[in-house]
């Protein structure tokens, strides 16, 4: 194994805990031994959407079987708030006003979960009931007010350029939310220490978040809380902030008993009370010329954010840099409209607000396309940003490069990338095939698509943008790494641990990573943004270089060598003409009293951002990728398959290529749930209905494409110098499934020999095919009758 030493941060090497996984033997926040006196707490939630509270009755809950105690509003010594933003408008638990069918009144404390839960449910709650609002058109009609300020984005001189745009259209696009569906649910077990010590072990991806919030609403020093995780079971941006409601409530009532204490909801609960992806209207108005070019956009996305704030701000505004996704407009004003519903509060999601707005953009790429009956595809190259290439010869002025935020895109490879995919998954014959195909099959229709995606890499609130570590190397030259990053299965973990070996030329069992824990790295930020390798990795190889420094001055000084002389060599070390083993180094290094212990930060470089002024480098780079999938439609039903997925992804030198893949596979299915079979439906008392897998419908094994092609772009290399040259791949991928919805789209406007754009709402559901065709075909059959 030693001679591929050298390289290993770039080697396939399978998760660090794969095998645990399949075996069942990995260790999540629900297996950890319960101590003798455990208790267990349940909310208790609001059966209405919108009202004020006239009474709770909470007597029944007091009397049933096992009951233990009730905590509400008034036994918070602290804050009753777990606003992320400080905006105080999300408390723990309600006190005047219902705001969303589901939203937290109480927790019932009892010996046992059943006896929490069922003990939950004989609350009597009054409410002074009002007409809940619970969609955008209602939030738009009724003049909702806006959880967080607006963003505007402006370049040039929209409205005029509309005016004078030679050809110009309307229109507005429904796009759906949808649930994180993680495998694991929300959990949180806390433990009381001595004095105001809490110990919480929670499957969050913002530790350091939970632990301010803990702090907060006990009344206490954050250094008193210690919040730890070794993995969640799946997270996706859903346990980002939303886990700082289960976490408080346990902390609470451990301090509160002096006992551990345990809270778990089940599915329907853990889906009611928990935020999900934002849904959006977008109203657009558009100006192309003949050739397809688009000359000018003026748009309005205006998003459900729900009854409070949380992250909606960001994901608006991420929705707004990337409404451009791959294409550059000349003319552009893009406005984000935040409204307060009275549903549950939207929150992080895969993507954070970017979906929506890459959708967004393929759907005017679309409108034109169908308008000038060309491929969807001639009109996508034809609006592509410049190449990096012709950027840097001069052949295009970086103001053709100018993003709606002001950023130029100065790395994009989407024109070698898209000929390259277009090329291996020969597009061209695939598609005129499937026109012919549509002319003659009544029954089935095919569709076609292939789109690119465009990803900025960082938080857009540029002080997230760094990441702590903390290494240890023991006396026998095994180490010890802890970083601020989660492990939520994405294989975080490995890549820093291959990353550290790497630097040590060491076997990557000699590297052990340990639980993340606000007690080793401090002020950590959430592992979100696909930023967790890029500034996770960086802050463990600066802690790496920084014992290898030191031990490097050891070794010249000790063997008297050059210090030039000394070389780190796979599970060696080379000093001088003597080769040691690397423990033995490690050793002599202790006895001669060198610090054997180094912390790590990294911040991101480069970026900034005005948000008044709507103009910056809110991203360090982006990230690129292109997809062509193609469809059949049963014209019937309106049920689908997708026969075949062909991607080409941008990840730069991959770290584990994979790993790499496992994510861009991964990442592609769960956006083709959003925008195909995952629909969020409540009903007009504000109640969800599709609280469990038996009607909210993530796709299958049976739904993977069944032909299903993933390469990586092995010749990309990141312009700026990230860890190993390599690239985030969380996100990114996800809108690559973009292709599928616009395959249907074809699909459907094959009915009308692809003269009109379908308009497809998202997800576009069976029901929603087969009412888009029909559609189509009465607008035919109408444009027919009067020529």
């Amino acid at each position: 194994m030693t001679h591929a030493l050298k390289g290993i941060a770039h080697q396939a090497i399978p998760h660090d805990s794969a095998a645990k996984h399949v075996t069942g033997s990995a260790n999540y926040a629900d297996d950890i031994p319960e101590p003798v006196g455990t208790l267990h707490a349940y909310l208790g939630l609001a059966d209405q959407a919108c009202g004020e509270i006239i009474a709770l009755d909470l007597s029944e809950v007091q009397k049933a079987p096992g009951v233990v105690g009730i905590l509400q509003a008034k036994d918070i010594p602290g804050h009753n708030d777990i606003s992320p933003t400080g905006l105080k408008d999300e408390p723990v638990f309600a006190t005047k006003r219902v705001e969303f069918w589901g939203q937290p009144l109480f927790a019932v404390v009892a010996k046992s979960r059943d006896q929490a839960r069922r003990a939950a449910k004989l609350a009597k709650l009054d409410v002074a009931k009002e007409e809940p609002c619970l969609t955008i058109e209602e939030a738009k009609k009724r003049k909702q007010p806006y959880v967080s300020p607006p963003l505007k984005l402006e370049r040039g001189e929209a409205q005029d350029a509309l005016s004078a745009a030679p050809k110009r259209l309307q229109g507005s696009f429904k796009v759906g939310g949808q649930d994180h569906m993680y495998l694991e649910g929300q959990i949180a077990f806390a433990l009381p220490g001595e004095d105001e010590d809490v110990e919480v072990y929670s499957s969050t991806q913002h530790p350091s978040e939970v632990q301010h919030m803990i702090a907060h609403v006990l009344g206490i020093a954050s250094h008193s809380v210690t919040v730890s995780v070794r993995r969640m079971g799946g997270g996706f941006g859903g346990k980002e902030t939303q886990m700082n409601l289960f976490a408080v409530v346990a902390a609470l009532a451990a301090k509160r008993w002096n006992c551990p204490v345990k809270l778990r909801p089940d599915r329907d609960d853990d889906m009611a009370i928990t935020g999900k992806r934002h849904d959006f209207v977008i109203d657009y108005d558009l100006g192309f010329d003949e050739t397809g070019k688009i000359v000018a956009l003026d748009a309005d996305f205006a998003a459900r954010c729900g009854y409070s704030a949380d992250l909606s701000g960001p994901v608006t505004d991420r929705a707004l840099f990337h409404a451009d996704n791959a294409y550059f407009y000349p003319h552009v004003t893009l406005r984000s409209h935040p409204y307060k519903t009275n549903t549950v509060s939207n929150t992080a999601f895969r993507g954070f607000g970017g979906p929506q707005g890459v959708i967004a953009a393929e759907r005017f790429i679309e409108e034109i396309a169908y308008a000038l009956n060309k491929d969807p595809l001639e009109i996508r190259k034809a609006n592509l940003y410049p190449s990096s290439e012709s950027l840097e010869t001069g052949e295009i002025v970086q103001t053709k490069a100018l993003t709606p935020y002001h950023q130029v895109v100065e790395d994009n490879i989407l024109h070698q990338l898209i000929e390259e995919l277009e090329h291996s998954s020969d597009y061209q014959a695939r598609r005129a095939a499937i026109i012919k195909n549509n002319q003659t099959n009544a029954l089935i229709k095919k569709g076609i698509a292939l789109t690119p995606v465009k990803f900025g890499i960082s938080f857009t609130a540029t002080w997230y943008n760094q990441a702590g570590c903390l290494l240890h190397i023991y006396r026998d030259g095994s180490i010890q790494l802890n970083h601020g990053g989660t492990e939520m299965g994405q294989g975080l973990n490995t890549k820093v641990a291959q990353i550290v070996a790497e630097a040590f030329q060491l076997d990557l069992k000699r590297i052990k990573i340990t639980k993340t824990t606000t007690e080793k790295v401090p002020n950590t930020s959430a592992t979100a943004a696909s930023s967790g390798t890029d500034l996770n990795g960086m802050a463990a190889l600066n802690a790496a270089n920084k014992i290898k420094d030191r031990l490097i001055v050891f070794a010249a000084d000790h063997w008297n060598v050059p210090s030039t002389s000394i070389d780190f060599l796979p599970n060696h070390v080379k000093i001088g003409d003597e080769l040691i083993p690397f423990a033995s180094l490690i050793e002599a290094a202790y006895m001669a009293r060198i610090q054997l212990s180094a912390t790590g930060f990294y911040k991101t470089p480069k970026i900034h951002w005005d948000r008044d002024k709507g103009q910056g480098r809110p991203f360090y780079y982006f990230a690129y990728g292109a997809a062509v999938s193609e469809v059949s439609v049963d014209c019937l039903t309106g049920e689908y398959k997708v026969e075949r997925t062909d991607i080409l992804h941008d990840v730069g030198q991959s770290l584990n290529p994979a790993l790499d893949k496992g994510q861009v596979e991964g990442a592609f299915i769960q956006g083709m749930g959003w925008l195909t079979s995952e629909e969020l439906c409540w009903d007009a008392k504000g109640q969800l209905r599709t609280h469990a897998p038996s009607t909210y419908k993530i796709p299958l094994a049976s739904d993977i494409p069944r032909i299903f092609n993933v390469d990586l772009a092995d010749w990309s290399k990141a312009k700026e110098p990230t860890i190993k040259r390599s690239k985030a791949v969380g996100e990114p991928p996800f809108m690559l499934a973009i292709s599928v919805f616009e395959a249907l789209s074809m699909a459907v406007a094959s009915r009308a020999d692809y003269q009109i754009c379908p308009r497809l709402e998202a997800p576009a559901t069976p029901e929603r095919i087969l009412l888009a065709m029909e559609e189509l075909n009465a607008k035919k059959d109408a444009k027919g009758a009067q020529s």
